[in-house]
């Protein structure tokens, strides 16, 4: 009995040190498979970009009703595997259980009488947004001067424009006065949808993210606010809350 309980005992220990390094090694393993769906999408966009003259499409703006010029719908020729639409992260909705950071987003949910053509259950789900900015549309939304947008790809520095990335919703607008969220998974439809759909800690106080130069890497919360957004997006620093300046 007492060899008994001496195994067990070391079993037990052994699985306190083991457990957070396969919890990392868990971790490690999502961030990849993440990070290679965004590689798949930086092949659907540069097809899409290079068959339209480099222009990004026009955006979930120019057809509300319909959403026939969205990411979502103007991509769908591009790709077959529908698995690249979540991040391994970020699979259920909030229907299903799901919470922001780790949270996928659902058109049908959050926008029930709009976007026609996304009523497809396997294209209305995702965890994955674009940078609005970079849209090819005049038209502006919420204060935001179309101007800025970036329309093509071809701009200088393309590594430092965002344009693809782990998100809360189809798409973010951020802006450099957007404050830091309060919490992780803080996000507020009041906001406009700026820097909250792309400020959560993901993986592990970073999030995926893809650049007009077609390159990917994680990227710090803090950094969010250094990118350029748009074309007149002046890098600042807000008032950092406690669980970021903890990452």
């Amino acid at each position: 009995m007492i060899e008994l309980l001496v195994v067990i005992a070391t079993i037990a220990i052994l699985m306190a040190i083991l457990s957070p390094a396969l919890r990392r090694a868990r971790e490690s393993a999502r961030t990849v498979v993440c990070q290679n769906h965004l590689r798949q999408w930086s092949l659907c966009l540069d097809m899409y970009t290079s068959d339209h003259d480099t222009k990004f499409m026009p955006g979930i703006d120019e057809d509300w009703p319909t959403g026939r010029y969205s990411w979502i719908y103007t991509l769908m020729p591009y790709y077959n595997d529908k698995t690249i639409r979540l991040c391994p992260k970020a699979k259920r909705t909030e229907a299903e259980g799901g919470r922001l950071p780790w949270a996928a987003w659902n058109v049908s949910e959050t926008n029930p009488s709009d976007f026609s053509l996304l009523r497809d259950p396997d294209f209305k789900i995702g965890s994955y947004g674009i940078n609005w900015w970079v849209n090819d549309s005049d038209i502006s939304i919420g204060g935001r001067d179309a101007k800025q947008k970036w329309h093509s790809t071809g701009q200088k520095q393309p590594s430092r424009i965002p344009v693809f990335m782990d998100c809360g919703f189809m798409l973010a607008r951020p802006d450099a006065a957007d404050p830091a969220p309060a919490q992780d998974g803080e996000f507020l439809w009041s906001f406009g949808g700026g820097m909250r759909r792309v400020c959560t800690s993901r993986h592990t106080g970073r999030v995926n993210m893809l650049f007009m130069d077609w390159s990917l890497r994680k990227v710090r919360l803090k950094e969010l606010w250094q990118l350029k957004w748009h074309r007149n997006f002046v890098p600042g620093e807000p008032v950092w809350p406690d669980w970021i300046e903890e990452l």
